[in-house]
């Protein structure tokens, strides 16, 4: 039996898309250096959602891993360099970060708080209420 897709993404070019089976959850914006430099912004946008819910339904041979630090993996586009999601092999390790950013189909639900806000980029002022938490 087959879940109903609830979320459906894709990479800047459309060469990667996949879709999401389960409600995204705790979506939050990072403010950790690694996600700014994967993102080139302020921050990275992002839902977690149990990892068997997640699938690459095209373009997987376009995807490429990189593992930015000792237990986390990013996978992003090879052609487009669009970031598609992220997982830890110690803490979660049966969830994935799928980047808000990327999603095709309405995400309503908003971030509900700011982490790695010690690491943030100098320049950001964050203002809109959420909380926030030095580290994740």
């Amino acid at each position: 039996m087959t879940s109903a897709v609830l979320h459906q993404g894709s990479c800047l070019c459309g060469a990667v898309r996949y879709e999401v089976t389960a409600p995204l959850q705790a979506a939050s914006h990072c403010h950790c250096s690694m996600c700014r430099k994967a993102h080139g912004a302020a921050f990275g946008s992002y839902a977690t959602v149990r990892r068997e819910h997640h699938r690459f339904v095209q373009g997987q041979s376009q995807v490429r891993s990189y593992p930015s630090s000792p237990h986390v993996t990013r996978q992003f586009c090879s052609v487009c360099g669009s970031p598609l999601l992220w997982h830890s092999s110690a803490a979660h390790a049966d969830w994935v970060a799928v980047p808000l950013g990327t999603l095709d189909t309405p995400y309503t639900s908003p971030p509900q708080k700011h982490i790695h806000v010690a690491s943030k980029a100098g320049w950001v002022i964050i203002c809109d209420g959420y909380p926030q938490q030095a580290e994740g």
